[in-house]
């Protein structure tokens, strides 16, 4: 049985996508890769998924991903080379008010590490590189899968460095068996809600929570967009079968929603559930900037500025062969609008909890 290597652990998604590894019986044995500012944590989550699963394995060895052969004692890197099968790339910052040098540094810079140590894996089976949809910048129309071309522009940071990394993994598809994996905005669990931070549309929820003391709750500019935001058991659940289908190897696949709401009806529905409300009138949406422009502002409603700029944007993720490959799995996306009920328990129960919520600079 194959043993899996991870970068990006104790994070959200590769601790979900080990217990699903796990629980499908794909793998028993997972190496985790773990700076040592972040080795209680990992060590925390590690007996947590094995306490669910007592006949697995977690070795957690301490490492740097900006390093070369990513900062293993070289005992440690000798013992493991030959035993990893699939690597699964997920380490990034992911935060949208990143400054540029943090996200290079390990976001490109990260990335050209692991794909040098991923030329060294004798037994590779499958490079399994966690990219963004985003990577278009502000590119707008029909974005397709098979795509990858710079933008005018980034929106971020983030989207900056995610696309320069794509590029080098792209490079290396010629020598190595890999698929490439572009998440849309990632929410918590479909089913419970769980996630383990208030990012992305929880912004929104933020802000809402926050004036919900106000006489009406306007709507935020004019938008015409639609928001893709996917649950986070769609990229778990898409992403296990893809990893052992042959026909997904050398592939780019958008783990987007194919059926994305417009993003007026999503925070319809968001201050309809937050509030038992619908909202009323609307704020420009250059008020909104100037406003969140105001570090007291944005930290009172917990809400980052370069949030906005995902209201405006108009463009369609083309989801073709994700979505074929995937049939044959009987994997769909959760549709977003039927599912929010269980996104905004889960927020009410914990919205409280600094550890769930972003620090807003």
């Amino acid at each position: 049985m194959a043993v899996h290597f991870f970068t990006g652990f104790p994070g959200f998604i590769s601790g979900q996508l080990i217990r699903e590894l796990f629980r499908k019986n794909q793998s028993q044995e997972v190496i985790a890769i773990t700076l040592a500012g972040e080795l209680i944590k990992a060590n925390i989550e590690k007996d947590n998924i094995l306490a669910e699963f007592p006949n697995c394995s977690i070795r957690i060895v301490e490492g740097d991903i900006t390093l070369p052969n990513l900062g293993l004692e070289n005992q440690v890197g000798q013992e493991i080379v030959s035993q990893i099968e699939v690597l699964w790339h997920l380490a990034a910052i992911y935060d949208l008010a990143v400054p540029r040098d943090v996200a290079w540094k390990i976001n490109v810079h990260g990335t050209n590490m692991v794909n040098d140590f991923v030329r060294t894996l004798p037994n590779l089976r499958r490079y399994m590189y966690f990219s963004t949809a985003y990577v278009a910048g502000t590119r707008e129309g029909v974005l397709r899968e098979n795509e990858l071309i710079r933008p005018s522009a980034f929106k971020n940071y983030y989207e900056e460095t995610k696309y320069e990394a794509e590029q080098l993994v792209e490079d290396l598809k010629a020598e190595v068996p890999l698929t490439i994996i572009r998440p849309g905005i990632v929410r918590g669990h479909s089913e419970t809600g769980e996630t383990v931070k208030f990012d992305g549309p929880y912004f929104f929820l933020n802000m809402v929570d926050k004036l919900k003391c106000l006489p009406f709750i306007p709507y935020i500019g004019r938008s015409q967009s639609k928001i893709n935001v996917v649950p986070v058991d769609y990229i778990v659940n898409a992403s296990t079968y893809l990893v052992d289908e042959k026909c997904a190897e050398g592939k780019t696949l958008h783990l987007t929603d194919p059926n994305p709401h417009p993003m007026q009806e999503v925070y319809r529905t968001m201050v309809k559930l937050l509030t038992n409300r619908y909202p009323k009138g609307r704020l420009p949406l250059t008020l909104a900037r100037v406003s969140l422009q105001v570090p007291l502002i944005r930290k009172n409603l917990g809400v980052e500025q370069e949030s906005l700029d995902y209201l405006t944007w108009n463009a369609k993720f083309d989801t073709s062969e994700a979505v074929a490959i995937l049939k044959k799995g009987g994997i769909i996306c959760p549709d977003f609008i039927q599912t929010m009920p269980r996104m905004i328990d889960f927020y009410l129960m914990h919205k409280e909890d600094k550890t769930y919520q972003i620090e807003i600079k």
